[in-house]
C-alpha cells in the first residue's frame, strides 16, 4: 500500500517536502546519528582521537543537533535556525583551533548527507512512498547541508582571524574592564567592545575555571569572553545559560572543572564571578558534588552558609557550646538527635524512623537534650541558628568521612 503525503506549504524553503515526512524520518534519527559518527571514525582517522576522547559527547551533540534540526524544519519550515547556527559556528571554531583544514570539516558534512540519503532510500522503499519524493528529499537535504557548511565556515574563518590578528587580546582587555572592581565609564566599555567586536549585553553570566581543569579554547562559543591564561582562568557569557548551552556544559569532558555564576546585570559581573570561585573551591573541598560545570543557582543555600567559613565556625561554637563537656560519642548522638528533632518538628515517631531507633530511646535522648540545652530549645532564634550550624557541619563533613558513615565533625571542625 502506498502512503499518501500532502505537499508542504508553499513559500517556505522546506516546502519541497511534505510536513508529514518528518514523522517518517524522526524514528530513524538515533540510528543515523550513530552511523554518521562511526563512519567519521572509520573514514577520517584524525577524528578518532576526538570521537574517543574527552570531547566525544560534545561531538555527538553537534551531529545530533544538525540532523534533528533538519527534521524539525521539515515539520515546520519556519522553525528558527538561530541555535543550529550557533552550534555550527562553534564546530567551525573548534576545528580551527584544533588545526584541522577547512576541506576536512566540509567533507564531514558531505559524509553525513550521503548517509542520510542512503537511509532515506531505504525508508522510501520500505514504505512504498512515491519515487519523486526521493528527489525532493535530496534537493532539500543538500541545500540544508550547504547552509550548514557556510555557517561552519564562518565560524572557522572567524577563529582563524582571531588567532592571526590577536582578537583574543582585545577581548581580554574588555573582559578585565568588565570585571574590574573600579567603576569604568560606559563610553570606555562601548569603545572597547567595538574594538573586540563584542556587543555589550544587559546581563552576563561569569564562569570560573580551575587552573588544572580549563577547557580547550576551541570548545568555547564565539560570543563568550575568555581568559584561559590567567592564574584564575575565567570567562564571561552574554545573557543566561539556556538549555542548549547547558546541554554542551553537561557534555563537557570530565577533566573540565568550572563553576557557573549567577546571571546578573553587567555592573555586577565581578561579584558573581566571586560567587562562582567560591562554588569552585567548595567543590574542590568536597562540599559540593563534583561535575565538569557546577551551577551556582543550584547551590544558593550552601553558598550562603559558606560565604564566611570563619563565622560558621564561630556560630557553631556558640550554638553547640552546651555539648562541649561531653565525650565525642555523646556529642555525636545528641547532635544527630537534635538534627532529627529540628527536621521533624519534634515528632517522636518520625524521629525514631529517621534515626533507626525505638521511640523510647528517642524520648530518652530528648530528655538529655533538654537537660543540656535547657530553655534554649524553646527559643526560635536559637533553633534557627542551630539548624544553620548543623546544615553547615553536615556539608563540611563530606570532606572527611566516607559516604556510609553518619558521623559529624567536632564543633570546631
Amino acid at each position: 500500500m502506498t502512503t499518501a503525503l500532502r505537499a508542504g506549504d508553499a513559500g517556505h524553503p522546506a516546502s519541497v517536502l511534505p510536513r508529514e515526512f518528518a514523522a517518517v524520518m524522526r524514528p530513524e534519527l538515533p540510528g543515523l546519528i550513530q552511523e554518521v559518527i562511526e563512519e567519521i571514525r572509520r573514514s577520517y582517522p584524525e577524528y578518532a582521537e576526538v570521537l574517543d576522547g574527552p570531547y566525544s559527547r560534545a561531538v555527538h551533540l553537534i551531529v545530533e543537533h544538525n540532523l534533528t534540526s533538519f527534521v524539525d524544519q521539515v515539520a515546520a519550515p519556519d522553525t528558527s535556525t538561530v541555535q543550529r547556527d550557533k552550534v555550527c559556528r562553534m564546530f567551525g571554531r573548534f576545528e580551527a583551533y584544533e588545526g584541522r583544514s577547512l576541506d576536512t570539516m566540509q567533507a564531514i558534512f558531505r559524509l553525513g548527507a550521503r548517509l542520510a540519503l542512503n537511509r532515506a532510500k531505504g525508508v522510501l522503499r520500505r514504505l512504498n512512498l512515491p519515487a519523486g519524493l526521493m528527489l525532493s528529499f535530496a534537493e532539500a537535504l543538500l541545500a540544508y547541508v550547504d547552509n550548514l557548511m557556510e555557517v561552519s565556515r564562518e565560524g572557522y574563518q572567524e577563529a582563524r582571524a582571531e588567532m592571526e590578528q590577536g582578537q583574543d587580546i582585545q577581548r581580554q582587555r574588555l573582559l578585565r574592564q568588565l570585571l574590574s572592581d573600579v567603576a569604568v565609564p560606559r563610553a570606555t566599555l562601548v569603545e572597547l567592545a567595538e574594538r573586540a567586536k563584542w556587543q555589550l549585553p544587559d546581563e552576563v553570566t561569569p564562569i570560573a575555571f580551575s587552573a588544572d581543569g580549563r577547557p580547550d579554547r576551541g570548545a568555547i562559543s564565539e560570543d563568550v569572553l575568555v581568559d584561559l591564561g590567567s592564574p584564575l582562568p575565567h570567562a564571561l557569557m552574554p545573557g543566561s545559560v539556556d538549555e542548549h548551552r547547558r546541554a554542551f556544559m553537561d557534555a563537557a569532558p570530565h577533566t573540565t572543572r568550572a563553576a557557573v555564576g549567577l546571571t546578573v546585570p553587567l555592573a555586577d559581573a565581578a561579584e558573581s564571578l566571586r560567587w562562582a570561585r567560591r562554588a569552585l573551591s567548595l567543590a574542590e573541598a568536597g562540599i559540593l558534588e563534583d561535575a565538569p560545570y557546577i551551577h551556582c543557582e543550584d547551590h544558593l543555600v550552601t553558598l550562603s552558609l559558606f560565604a564566611d567559613p570563619g563565622l560558621i565556625t564561630a556560630l557553631a561554637k556558640q550554638q553547640l557550646a552546651p555539648l562541649a563537656g561531653l565525650t565525642s560519642n555523646q556529642r555525636d548522638r545528641l547532635i544527630h538527635t537534635l538534627r532529627a528533632w529540628l527536621d521533624t518538628r519534634g515528632n517522636v515517631l518520625r524521629m525514631a524512623d529517621q534515626l533507626h531507633l525505638h521511640p523510647q530511646t528517642v524520648r530518652y535522648r530528648m530528655r538529655n537534650l533538654e537537660k543540656v540545652f535547657g530553655d534554649l530549645l524553646a527559643s526560635p532564634d536559637h533553633r534557627f541558628a542551630t539548624e544553620l550550624v548543623l546544615r553547615a557541619l553536615e556539608l563540611r563533613s563530606r570532606r572527611t568521612r566516607p559516604a556510609h558513615r553518619p558521623g559529624l565533625p567536632s564543633v570546631t571542625g
